[in-house]
């Protein structure tokens, strides 16, 4: 596997490097995002981690130049740790978020949960069924079951549930769920995302009390949580 390392501190990318290729990552290193744009061009990469705070282009602006033509996972490591940062780098389309400093180890575990879920997602996007647990999802007939038995889904459900399953594990902001499902106009309405998201406990959740596949990130947005991504 692959990683491209884009941080302006030298110290950061040295550590990075060596914590990574003892773990048998290949590392590619860049120490500003226009470098790392360079060389994403060039050569190819499974993941990305991606500073913040840089010089010239900052990674908000990375990523969203990433994400205008590649679906590559990025972790973002920042020193910021307000929830308005993390909103808006998943929005930009982010997939993780570490706040320095970290250990080495909690970023191994980012990176292995990463690469996972892209090549289950990958996998999966040639299955029309999905399943975790009691739950059952069959995408080309757009049927859900639970423990066997058919749950009726609203189209916005059924959309909202597909969006999920397709990110299953990685954090969904308010904005990005309620543009992708309702469309731009509607990037702010969050009481109708509480609403359906509600619904959507009831119906598929053992206890829609204590939810097990709709998981809520406080004042982010939400994740599904799948043992098989």
């Amino acid at each position: 596997m692959r990683i491209l390392v884009i941080d302006d501190e030298p110290q950061i990318r040295r550590a990075l490097k060596m914590g990574l290729e003892r773990n048998d990552y290949q590392v590619g290193l860049a120490g500003s995002g226009e470098e790392g744009l360079d060389k994403m061009a060039t050569e190819p990469f499974d993941l990305v981690v991606l500073d913040l705070a840089m010089p010239g282009m900052d990674g908000f602006d990375v990523c969203r130049q990433i994400r205008s033509w590649s679906q590559i996972p990025i972790l973002v490591l920042s020193v910021r740790d307000s929830e308005e940062d993390k909103i808006r780098a998943l929005d930009c389309g982010a997939d993780d978020y570490l706040t320095k400093p970290f250990g080495v180890g909690e970023l191994l575990a980012r990176t292995r949960a990463i690469i996972r879920r892209a090549k289950s997602s990958e996998a999966s996007s040639s299955s029309p069924i999905f399943n975790e647990g009691n739950l059952q999802v069959d995408f080309d007939k757009r049927i859900v079951t639970v423990a066997g038995d058919t749950v009726h889904l609203t189209p916005k459900e059924y959309d909202l549930l597909q969006m999920m399953i397709n990110n299953a594990n990685r954090v969904l902001t308010h904005r990005q769920l309620l543009t992708k499902v309702w469309g731009l106009e509607y990037a702010e309405d969050h009481h109708s995302l509480r609403v359906h998201v509600a619904n959507l406990r009831n119906k598929i959740e053992s206890d829609p009390t204590r939810p097990n596949l709709i998981q809520t990130e406080t004042r982010i947005g939400y994740r599904f949580v799948s043992t098989a991504s």
